[in-house]
């Protein structure tokens, strides 16, 4: 059996069960980590006798809160050479779950974050609950958001793609459904049996056991300001303009917002707001992947990414010193340069 410490498998009659294994760390991702479930997703995926594939996340904190990015700035502080090489490896696992030939099950209970999103959101049949927190909050630590997440946010209804990339806000589960990253809500409480229904069972007779309707998404009911505010995927508001008509705002959820994203890096807000529009031209998730690449190559190589890393999470003193730091100081020259070929440039 294809398993290490750090992610465990187990076949059940037909279905194949895959466990993020890393509970104090809320099972973030690493290198070895990456590799591994590359080697059984590829295994799985040709092997007859597994027809249907569930992946979910041990202890009882999340499924992922991402990758190990305190180690990816230590790489970026070097060459940045092992950075580059899980953001290649993480995002060609990504590629293959969003490909994947049979019934990917993924449970998204508890923290879904970044790389979280990468090995779940793709998958065929996607789970949340009622315990639920996904969020893709990269602009906070001066980064971009990765793993496939712009095709969905680019896809998502009015406003609300660009809403959860540039503030980084954490979405409950019928807020992942009602932005695409979700399909289906089961109660925390009946997750057992319904994973175990799945091998007993199968996958559509354990949904239909398990599944009820999602509670209201609390941010649907704010896509009227939401929307005024931030434009869509395809023709976003420019981002001064997108300040001021969230300070003007009569909704005090806007003026929350307007916060928020002034506290983020300039230059990652605005290369996140230009990924999230040119991925409304992409044709595919790989494309997507592709432009993610090399603009996550770029972050390595910029001050922000270092610094924020650093004051969220190595010095924790929650004070980054951004640079550029407004979003006025930022040039369309720079937001260019990030989406610059890498080299080599990821393929599938």
């Amino acid at each position: 059996m294809l398993q290490t410490d750090e992610i465990l498998t187990r076949i059940d009659g037909s279905v194949g069960y895959v466990t993020l294994n890393r509970p104090k760390a809320i099972n973030s991702l690493n290198q070895s980590m990456i590799d591994t479930l590359r080697d059984v997703l590829s295994a799985w995926r040709d092997d007859p006798a597994v027809e249907t594939v569930v992946i979910d996340g041990a202890g009882e904190r999340g499924l992922c809160a991402g990758g190990d990015v305190v180690a990816l700035r230590t790489s970026a502080l070097a060459d940045g050479a092992e950075a580059r090489r899980f953001f290649f490896d993480e995002y060609t696992v990504n590629g293959l779950i969003g490909r994947f030939p049979k019934p990917y099950v993924a449970v998204m209970d508890g923290i879904v974050m970044g790389g979280g999103v990468g090995v779940s959101a793709h998958g065929s049949v996607r789970v949340v609950t009622d315990t639920t927190k996904l969020a893709m909050p990269e602009v906070g630590i001066g980064f971009i958001p990765d793993v496939g997440g712009t095709y969905v946010l680019a896809h998502a209804p009015g406003g609300l793609g660009l809403y959860a990339a540039l503030t980084g806000s954490s979405l409950s589960g019928p807020d992942a459904i009602e932005l695409g990253f979700a399909d289906h809500f089961v109660p925390h409480d009946s997750l057992d049996a319904f994973k175990a229904a799945i091998a007993s069972d199968g996958v559509d007779a354990a949904l239909a056991k398990h599944t009820v309707a999602p509670p209201p998404s609390k941010l649907a009911a704010q896509r009227l300001w939401i929307d005024e505010c931030f434009g869509t995927a395809a023709d976003p508001t420019p981002l001064p303009e997108l300040l001021s008509r969230l300070r003007r705002h009569d909704a005090e959820e806007a003026h929350r917002a307007a916060d928020v994203i002034s506290g983020r890096s300039p230059i990652a807000v605005a290369v996140t707001r230009e990924a999230v529009r040119r991925a409304t031209d992409h044709a595919s998730l790989e494309e997507a992947l592709i432009q993610e690449y090399r603009v996550s190559c770029a972050s390595l190589r910029s001050h922000d990414f270092a610094e924020g890393i650093r004051a969220q999470l190595v010095d924790k003193d929650r004070n980054p010193q951004w640079s550029p730091a407004s979003f006025d100081d930022v040039t369309s020259a720079e937001v260019d340069a990030y989406f610059q070929p890498a080299d080599p440039d990821l393929t599938f």
